[in-house]
């Protein structure tokens, strides 16, 4: 069962009343917004000199703040009976530990997805990992879940084809997270759907997920994206 909404987070999935694990990549924070614009102007200026346009396309929608991310972990809180897997830039670690801590969740050190897709532009040191912040109900049965990877590095020569929304992460990190954190059956939602890989990946991994997306043109090009046939259970190379 696959369910994506078209709309704001919190007016399309106000009446879900239970999930078993919120697995979400919701905008980062300003300064890497406006880093990514002025990367993509610059990207496309060295392109035009050199003969060819760029392929970057630069992030349109609005950032998150500290504010933004305590209303999500507020809303979700007494919604969520299982993991917390939000994934965020470096500047808004802190805001989520905060909000973790404040629902009464056990949160853990950010765990870095390592990309390792190397800048051409800049002025110092490109980082190559996203943070995914993990939080877990203070239980008996989730302190025994057992341990889990520190880290997920995309293998090398890995591929993926174009992706449908700006920022999208790659259905290898996605099913990798969707079995190191939920079980068979299972509901995942994700408020910040995009093109859909979320719930591709629990398609893909046979557990059930909810999904909304704000933007009509990237809803209807991921809502297709699940239409499709997928490959069953495999195993994370």
């Amino acid at each position: 069962m696959e369910d994506l909404r078209l709309g704001n987070w919190s007016e399309a999935l106000a009446d879900v009343e239970s999930i078993d694990c919120l697995m979400t990549d919701p905008p980062y924070g300003d300064r890497v917004h406006k880093g990514d614009a002025a990367a993509a102007v610059q990207q496309k200026n060295v392109q035009e000199i050199r003969g060819y346009s760029t392929v970057r396309r630069p992030v349109e929608y609005s950032s998150f703040d500290a504010e933004k991310v305590a209303k999500l972990v507020e809303f979700w809180q007494g919604r969520n009976r299982g993991w917390w897997i939000c994934m965020t830039s470096h500047d808004l670690i802190p805001a989520w530990e905060r909000a973790y801590k404040k629902a009464g969740l056990y949160s853990f050190a950010p765990v870095p997805f390592i990309r390792k897709v190397p800048r051409l532009l800049g002025d110092g040191p490109a980082s190559w990992a996203d943070y995914i912040m993990v939080a877990r109900p203070r239980t008996i049965e989730f302190s025994r879940w057992g341990c889990l990877p520190g880290a997920y590095v995309l293998p090398e020569g890995y591929y993926e084809n174009a992706k449908i929304a700006v920022g999208g992460k790659p259905i290898w990190l996605m099913r990798c997270l969707v079995r190191d954190y939920t079980k068979p059956g299972d509901v995942i939602c994700d408020p910040f759907a995009g093109g859909g890989t979320t719930l591709v990946a629990a398609k893909m991994e046979d557990r059930k997920a909810i999904g909304a997306e704000i933007d009509e043109e990237t809803h209807k090009k991921a809502f297709a994206r699940l239409r499709r046939p997928v490959t069953g259970n495999l195993f994370c190379e």
